[in-house]
């Protein structure tokens, strides 16, 4: 395909797209946008950062007359930021295809009748309940990253969501990874759904490495950085992938007006070489040694990927925060091994050098991604540097107290090493009352800590059920909280409190000790 008008979108469409940069569809937006103008059920195993967004959105637009007044599409996202910042984005293709769109919990004029409408599961929940919200003429609904839903606030409210729908409505939803909860709902409520890309959890040949570097935007600030360091480093030409014509112009005036030279790929002349086709600057690069690739736009699939940075090693790719989970996943289906840049420099021992090993394990085994997403909006403001080490000062600021209390209250000073490993486990507790019995967050934390004594910094997660709840505390007080809510009444129903039993067929979190005689 060469175009958007290819795929069936209006040509006004097309117009408004190219003005944003937006020139060619990505191979996802390629499969997925004729099986949305059809009107089909899909998921999309794919993340920010290989083109989905116009994916759903160009297929939506395209297939829904903007007739009415109320929504004839909801998108349910996983927090309010997220929210109205999609919303903002399809509401510049709205303009020209006469669609309304807005954001509930955010500053849009009357939201609720907005054809095209955004919104967390919860808003959504509470608008359609209280009548606010109307879901006669809903066509189609699109869930947004769906594993990161799971994550902040659980898929309870997306199914209830979905049980509103008219019989026949449009399911979109994507998700990266597809999660077991996610895969879950999937099975369950959507029907004869088709995936995309089908071929997303394969893994390639090992290629080696693909360095990466977690920015805000705009982009080229961060390409500058990396374009100096390279060069410093005793690279002769680094060349900058850009996704378009337009944004590789952006960037080479950028570039040169801080005084590094850019030109098209193969100019031993400048520095920096600016490429937006791959095969085409892969050609013009060969046989030039000490080039850097630099990707400004994360690679849309695995074949971009190889393309761009098969031309040389140590390529470096340019990740927004959102954009991470994607770049990882088409590493891994390519063969590269992704990995910050730059690398930690090695630092002395002691105390700094533990924290720099805990943050260390930390980003190779947590899921960082409700994170990024979350602190995003300081990458606007501060260096994502100086957020990092907020946030790093904040845990130990936290940490103070406790660390002083057992080096007072025992023999000797606590040793570093015991201090890293002193973070508490978590357990799950099971508590017998839930939603129908009109139960909130605020009073099953205000139970546990009345009755318990137990600061509110030992309750984690809190879940509300239909029917019971699900709540995280430190495993020292598990017990504790097990043995004083036991019998107790909240909301006016006698409390049954226990570890929580893992379903049938998942790994317990943890195995209660017996209770000592």
């Amino acid at each position: 395909m060469e175009s958007f008008e290819d795929l069936g979108a209006a040509p006004e469409l097309t117009e408004a797209l190219a003005a944003e940069g937006i020139e060619s569809p990505t191979p996802l937006q390629e499969a997925a946008i004729p099986v949305l103008r059809k009107g089909n059920n899909l998921l999309l195993a794919a993340g920010p950062g290989s083109g989905l967004l116009h994916a759903w959105a160009v297929g939506l637009l395209s297939r829904l007359e903007p007739v009415g007044d109320g929504p004839l599409a909801l998108v349910v996202c996983a927090t309010t930021d997220i929210a109205d910042s999609l919303a903002e984005s399809v509401a510049r293709l709205g303009s020209v295809t006469g669609h309304t769109v807005a954001a509930l919990g955010k500053a849009w004029v009357l939201p609720e009748r907005a054809q095209v409408l955004f919104g967390t599961a919860e808003d959504l929940v509470h608008g359609l309940t209280s009548g606010e919200l109307s879901a006669t003429a809903v066509d189609a609904i699109v869930v947004d990253q769906a594993q990161l839903i799971d994550q902040i606030s659980g898929l309870e409210d997306v199914e209830r969501v979905l049980d509103y729908l008219p019989e026949g409505a449009q399911r979109v939803l994507s998700a990266l990874p597809m999660t077991t909860a996610v895969t879950d709902l999937t099975e369950r409520t959507f029907k004869r759904a088709m995936t995309l890309p089908a071929t997303a959890s394969s893994d390639g040949p090992s290629r080696g490495e693909i360095r990466f570097r977690v920015a805000p935007e705009p982009r080229e600030s961060a390409a500058l950085a990396i374009v100096e360091e390279v060069l410093s480093d005793g690279a002769r030409h680094v060349l900058v992938f850009c996704r378009s014509e337009d944004r590789a112009a952006d960037m080479g005036d950028y570039l040169t007006l801080r005084g590094f030279t850019a030109g098209a790929p193969g100019d031993e002349s400048v520095p920096v070489w600016l490429g937006v086709d791959a095969l085409a600057a892969r050609s013009a690069a060969k046989g030039i040694a000490q080039v850097v690739v630099v990707s400004s736009d994360a690679p849309w699939d695995s074949d971009t990927l190889d393309r761009r940075h098969s031309i040389s090693g140590n390529g470096v790719v340019i990740v927004l925060p959102r954009e991470l989970a994607h770049v990882k996943s088409v590493g891994r289906q390519t063969g590269y091994v992704t990995v910050p840049f730059p690398p930690p420099p090695p630092g002395p021992g002691g105390v700094v050098e533990q924290l720099r090993q805990m943050v260390e394990r930390a980003m190779e085994e947590e899921d960082l991604a409700p994170y990024l997403l979350a602190l995003e909006p300081l990458f606007d403001r501060f260096d994502p540097a100086e957020v990092a080490a907020a946030a790093v000062a904040l845990l130990r600021k936290r940490d103070a107290p406790r660390s002083a209390a057992r080096s007072s209250s025992g023999s000797g000073t606590m040793s570093a090493a015991s201090q890293a490993t002193s973070t508490p486990a978590w357990a799950k507790l099971f508590v017998g009352v839930g939603e129908r019995d009109g139960l909130r967050a605020g009073d099953l934390l205000g139970a546990i800590t009345g009755e318990t004594g137990v600061s509110g910094e030992s309750v984690g997660k809190i879940e509300i059920k239909e029917s019971h709840s699900i709540v995280e505390v430190h495993d020292a007080v598990a017990r504790k909280v097990i043995q004083a809510i036991n019998g107790t009444t909240i909301k006016g129903r006698a409390v049954r409190a226990d570890f929580d039993r893992p379903r049938r067929g998942t790994a317990p979190t943890r195995r209660p000790t017996p209770r000592s005689s």
